[in-house]
């Protein structure tokens, strides 16, 4: 079967942290799918493209690339900077990559389109969808439905008419698919992300001597306001005169690195803390696998792949209440929750962890026996393809 994907937020020059859809991508070519993928870029014509470095870079992504054998195409389409007439995103970007897809089509007559985000990507799949009489597959994400959906009326409608009239939701995360029922009832398949088992490390690390001694608490992410770096500090700096040995390792890099390392200064707790940057992933996984908590408090979340790192490595992990991690973990079985921008409820969390390792341990261990059992993308994948292969045979 040949599949069309549409999904703006995918590997580029620009960003090489987005290989979820990339990873999906790759197993399904393994399972004998024949994939063309559009990851559209906004356009930056003079002088959007100095706006900022972001508008700048993307100004340097090349119109095609290869990935590990996948073809990867990025046309331009004209978006507003800070998200200005997001509910028209979709018409404009159809109309970026419309001409691209004739091309495309001459040569793969594609069976499905499967489109990662509502707005813009699934609208304009869905216009692609229309005018090609293909079924459309859409997978949407956790800001589709927790922030696009109650920006305006207008971004309500089009998000809800892409789901509406896609021959099958996706859901990747068991609490996103509860939103989709109670905020717009779409009955979306629940189809999570997945990792693969082969890049747990599981080698002898050089960074267990190095931080012997220690407690290690650990986060990887992005340093923005919403995945809770600062909460994390602020968390340590409550505990630190009881956990002494706790040491805070934050692999990343983002807006807010500047804000966070002040914060650290201001709360006396430099020895503590300390900045990685970002590091390649072989690296993230090593330091995985030295850590003794995992923790991201982030409260705008699909399922963030991470989470899933940390559990197959067999470590305690702690995420928000009403994410995607939520859905996940059982809280107390399989991971910890807490409620969302309260540092309180993180502190006393971390806290009962660092003072009930047997119970640490034995979270870890069940943690990592649900990924490796449930969360694998060659699992992923084949529900994909059995969903592809149910919609092409109804479809008309």
């Amino acid at each position: 079967m040949k599949i069309l994907v549409i999904a703006q937020m995918y590997l580029s020059p620009f960003n090489k942290n987005d290989v979820v859809v990339h990873q999906l991508v790759s197993e399904l070519r393994k399972l004998g799918c024949q994939l063309k993928v559009i990851s559209p870029i906004p356009w930056t014509p003079f002088p959007i493209k100095y706006l900022s470095r972001k508008w700048q870079a993307y100004s340097q992504v090349p119109s095609r690339m290869t990935w590990d054998g996948i073809e990867v195409y990025y046309p331009r389409f004209l978006q507003f900077p800070g998200g200005l007439f997001l509910a028209s995103s979709g018409k404009r970007m159809y109309a970026g990559i419309r001409k691209l897809v004739e091309e495309i089509s001459r040569d793969f007559k594609f069976d499905i389109i499967h489109a990662h985000y509502a707005l813009a990507d699934g609208f304009a799949a869905m216009l692609i969808g229309a005018k090609y009489n293909i079924p459309l597959i859409t997978t949407p994400q956790g800001s589709d439905i927790d922030i696009t959906l109650s920006k305006n009326r207008a971004c309500f409608n089009a998000v809800c008419t892409v789901l509406r009239n896609s021959a099958k939701v996706i859901a990747p995360s068991a609490q996103l698919q509860t939103k989709l029922l109670e905020k717009i009832k779409i009955n979306a398949e629940l189809i999570p992300n997945g990792i693969y088992a082969e890049n747990i490390f599981a080698g002898k690390s050089s960074l267990g001597e190095k931080y012997k001694g220690h407690t290690i608490l650990l986060s990887v992410s992005q340093l923005i306001p919403t995945k809770g770096i600062d909460l994390n500090i602020q968390a340590l700096a409550q505990l630190k005169n009881k956990h002494r040995s706790l040491h805070y390792l934050i692999i990343g890099q983002g807006e807010l690195k500047n804000q966070l390392i002040k914060l650290v200064y201001n709360l006396n707790i430099q020895d503590s803390v300390e900045f990685l940057e970002q590091l390649p992933h072989e690296k993230v996984m090593e330091y995985m696998s030295v850590c003794d908590i995992f923790c991201l408090p982030s409260w705008q979340e699909t399922l963030g792949l991470v989470y899933l790192e940390a559990m197959a490595h067999g470590k305690p992990i702690i995420g928000c209440q009403r994410q995607g991690v939520d859905g996940l973990i059982v809280n107390g079985e399989t991971g910890l929750m807490v409620k969302p921008k309260d540092v309180d409820s993180l502190a006393q969390t971390i806290d009962f962890l660092l003072s009930n390792p047997e119970k640490a341990k034995e979270i870890g261990e069940r943690a990592r026996k649900l990924v490796l059992e449930n969360y694998t993308w060659e699992k992923t994948a084949r529900k994909c393809v059995e969903i592809y292969r149910k919609i092409m045979a109804t479809h008309g």
